[in-house]
């Protein structure tokens, strides 16, 4: 299935955000997700089914200063 990850075409087996969240490699649980433009929960994330075409944002913090 082909989303849109982070602004870049993505094609994933996975069809939930937890299991598309493993599948790409985002296994930090200090991570926040949208899902077209929808901010998605970390305990929604298991039951949230992505279509073909979705625009998926994964953003993680980054510690500087």
């Amino acid at each position: 299935m082909l989303i849109v990850l982070n602004g870049q075409n993505c094609d994933v087996k996975s069809t939930t955000l937890d299991q598309i969240l493993i599948e790409c490699n985002y296994i930090n649980s200090a991570i926040a997700t949208a899902l077209n433009d929808t901010i998605v929960h970390k305990q929604a994330r298991v039951g949230t089914v992505l279509n073909e075409g979705d625009r998926l944002e994964v953003v993680a913090p980054i510690g500087g200063g």
